[in-house]
């Protein structure tokens, strides 16, 4: 093929580094010598972390990449490894400084394939399976942000920015150096990123030129795919016989766009260039669609509702011949995640979280029946079949992703990779419980307590609350590089996780029961938790915080004002202060038409004016307790202003608070030294009132 022969023949190929100055030393695993066996924000952005592996098309390798920070470049890069599926033959087969992101193998096994920068914009490249031989082979302006080759290797497909004409260019006559944008309709903004393009899929052929352009397949049309914010290419798929591409969009445009979360699966014939939508009349969010290996059947990811972006995921299963469908987990009163094809069709491995754990399904197309694989206390991220095992990546709250072998029947796990062994040898971690606790309303409610480093059960700790954001988000067996339950354990504090109302994996009407609610139910299920817990020996009722995140940050807020002189300090990150303001500031409203029933202007709506009446900038009145607030100028989900208003109200209430702001990070921290200087932060704050 000529697309092997360029390979062999090593044409364009480069290499790393060439023309390019050397600015910076090379970021790499370095191996730490600790001064002390208790967690820092210094050792916690040292750890390497373990993403998307991809297992061989022989099942007998896997490629996987591992990003290193590195603090005082204040910068980051990701290499690839490769190792067998049996754990052995580990092999770095990247060394450079550009990461390497979105590794896959050549569907004949024979070549890694990868995006890099090296050439100065992202760009697909391919190499051999040690790394040797690294050819670049497409050199698309602007570059390409994920791509697929074809099963007959004779194609690819890629994704790209595509800009529309401007509508407003008349005004800008004669103002080369205007920076002002014009927008007459929403969703002009996601999350952290202003819209002024959309992503749209390419078609190419795979031959001895470099690839510079591809066949739009989406050609005029003001859509994007994938899915703004957060879908990938696990959202676009090439059928077996490389004919078709099945992928995901939403077809709407502007206040539409801005108030629905209907998306559909629509198939493109490569050779008549005709488009199919699979899914029309279903009113969800439908993503990620995946052939099974003979290509007669699509499974993907469903939600029912339209505008309801935490609806619980279902597994459809499309056939193509007969154009049926089928929804194979409505009896599963869980989520579905990651659905992933077992080698002969048959069964369909997949990810569910259930009583604050993800662990690995299966259903059998057969029966329907669908039955659990794995039991334990973490979080498997993602499945793949590979003959005879599955290969999985597990985290928990006490040890960062790391890649596994799991037995189908059995469910037994084997690690694989040992990215952190020398780190988490050296360190001491916290003891992780699950307890259920009774609510006020007589329920079981699930929470995690996480007892400090070296927990003397006859000594007195201050305890943390711990709100989680979402609101619909599980506290589950996750390792974060901010909010990490061990780096609190470190610091001496036990920690209070409850699986409050609103939270997926305790059922539909678990999950459910926040919509519309929020300082409802939810709020007195948080303060059961820390009062049962409280009552234990080992705390000091004295000495309790109350700290979160997004809805984690609302729910702080709102117990600032309500918490009856419980807690001594509180902390809120990126949290809702002012839900009027909220409503017309963020940028996705079928979020905030769902959860708070609508507009704030609408007095005839019940449920709207019971959230708004809920907001927490009502009860400042009632604030006495000192609040450090963190907030993020490139958040537009929850804009910065809100941790303004909530700051200045303590300010102006004679509270003692601070303020943390990031000029350049959006609703997370992502920068090394940003993220050590929100740690020292936040334990300063919490030493200064707990301590």
């Amino acid at each position: 093929m000529l697309w092997a022969a360029l390979l062999t023949a090593g044409l364009f190929a480069c290499k790393t580094g060439e023309n390019k100055k050397e600015e910076a030393p090379l970021i790499e695993k370095k191996n730490l010598e600790l001064k002390s066996d208790v967690m820092t924000p210094e050792v916690l952005w040292s750890f390497g972390r373990v993403s998307e592996p991809e297992v061989a098309p022989d099942n007998k390798t896997i490629v996987y990449g591992v990003t290193y920070y590195d603090i005082d470049q204040n910068k980051s890069n990701r290499e690839l490894y490769t190792i067998g599926t049996d754990g052995t033959n580990l092999q770095q087969i990247t060394r450079t400084r550009f990461s390497e992101n979105q590794a896959m193998w050549t569907p004949d096994g024979k070549k890694i394939a990868f995006l890099s920068p090296e050439s100065g914009s992202m760009q697909l490249w391919m190499m051999d399976p040690d790394g040797a031989n690294r050819v670049q082979i497409t050199q698309v302006e602007n570059g390409i942000n994920g791509y697929k080759i074809s099963p007959d290797m004779k194609k690819i497909l890629y994704i790209a920015d595509v800009y529309p004409d401007n509508k407003f260019k008349d005004l800008y006559q004669g103002l080369p150096k205007a920076t002002g944008r014009i927008y007459n309709d929403l969703m002009y903004r996601h999350w952290d990123t202003w819209v002024q393009s959309y992503s749209h899929i390419f078609t190419a052929e795979l031959t001895r030129e470099k690839i510079t352009t591809g066949t739009d397949i989406m050609s005029g049309e003001p859509y994007e795919s994938p899915l703004m914010p957060f879908g990938g290419m696990e959202q676009i798929n090439w059928s077996p016989d490389s004919k078709t591409i099945a992928y995901t969009c939403r077809k709407k445009t502007g206040r539409e766009y801005a108030i629905s979360t209907n998306s559909d699966i629509y198939l493109y014939s490569v050779e008549t260039g005709k488009t199919n939508n699979i899914s029309e009349g279903m009113m969800g969010y439908d993503v990620a669609p995946v052939y099974s290996p003979d290509g007669s059947k699509i499974a993907w990811q469903s939600m029912e509702r339209d505008g309801y972006e935490s609806d619980k995921n279902r597994l459809i299963v499309f056939d193509i011949a007969s154009g049926d469908k089928k929804d194979f987990s409505a009896t599963f009163d869980q989520n579905v995640e990651s659905p992933a094809w077992s080698g002969d069709g048959q069964t369909i491995y997949f990810i569910s979280d259930w009583h604050a754990t993800d662990e690995i399904y299966k259903l059998e197309l057969g029966d329907g029946k669908i039955t659990r694989i794995t039991n334990g206390i973490h979080n498997y991220t993602g499945v793949i079949p590979a003959g005879d095992r599955l290969i999985a990546t597990l985290v928990s709250m006490s040890m960062p992703a790391e890649i596994y072998s799991v037995d189908k029947t059995s469910g037994k796990d084997t690690r694989l990779t040992m990215t952190n062994k020398d780190l988490l040898d050296q360190l001491k971690f916290g003891r992780v419980e699950q307890r259920w606790i009774k609510t006020t309303d007589n329920k079981d409610m699930h929470t995690w307590i996480i007892y400090p480093v070296n927990f003397d059960s006859t000594k007195k700790y201050p305890a943390l609350l711990y709100c989680e954001g979402g609101p619909q988000s599980t506290v589950s067996q996750f390792w974060s590089y901010r909010w990490n339950f061990q780096m609190m354990a470190a610091n001496g504090y036990v920690i209070v996780a409850p699986n409050r109302r609103g939270l997926p994996g305790f059922g539909k009407e678990w999950n459910e029961q926040i919509s519309g609610d929020y300082g409802g139910q939810n709020m007195k299920d948080y303060l059961s938790a820390i009062d049962v817990v409280s009552k234990e020996s080992y705390i000091d009722k004295d000495r309790l915080g109350c700290i979160g995140a997004s809805y984690g940050g609302f729910s702080v807020y709102w117990l600032a004002g309500n918490h009856n002189k419980r807690f001594k300090a509180f902390i809120a990150h990126d949290g809702m202060f002012n839900l009027e303001a909220q409503y017309l500031e963020t940028e996705e409203m079928w979020f905030v038409n769902w959860d708070l029933g609508g507009p704030f202007w609408d007095k005839n709506n019940k449920i709207a004016q019971r959230s708004f009446e809920n907001s927490p900038h009502r009860f400042v009145q009632n604030w006495d307790t000192p609040i450090l607030v963190i907030h993020g100028e490139l958040d537009y989900r929850i804009v910065a202003t809100q941790g303004m208003q909530a700051f200045n109200a303590a300010i102006l209430r004679g509270i003692p608070a601070e303020f943390l702001y990031f000029p350049d990070e959006n609703h997370w921290v992502l920068k090394p030294q940003n993220g050590i200087l929100w740690q020292r932060t936040f334990y300063n704050w919490l030493d200064k009132w707990l301590k």
